[in-house]
């Protein structure tokens, strides 16, 4: 496995933990539909919440939330769209970003209804 994919998948793993203490049921993880994904799908409190999760070692590429670019956000909801169609969720939805920065320590930083 290459660094960047290891580093994502901490990330996430990271991202999941730090949903289930805040109260988050994590309901699926790498949803995947045809090449496209979503991270975390998550609930709490009625809402279905989509988490796209960035992970950055350095901010000399900026910060990780600057990853989620209108391009990143639109396949998001596509994925997000099929997974509704597919499970009839009847509550609302979200879309959050999680961005975690690890250097010497974990920052995470949660952006609710970021997109």
């Amino acid at each position: 496995m290459n660094k960047n994919k290891d580093l994502g998948q901490e990330g996430e793993q990271i991202a999941a933990e730090y949903l289930r203490r805040k109260g988050y049921t994590i309901l699926k993880r790498n949803y995947r539909f045809g090449r496209r994904e979503i991270d975390i799908i998550a609930s709490k409190r009625g809402f279905l919440v989509f988490v796209e999760v960035k992970m950055r070692s350095n901010v000399r590429y900026g910060m990780p939330e600057e990853a989620v670019d209108e391009r990143k956000a639109e396949m998001i909801r596509y994925v997000a769209e099929q997974y509704l169609s597919r499970h009839h969720w009847p509550g609302p939805i979200r879309f959050d970003i999680i961005a975690i920065l690890k250097r010497n320590s974990v920052e995470i930083e949660h952006f609710k209804d970021a997109f």
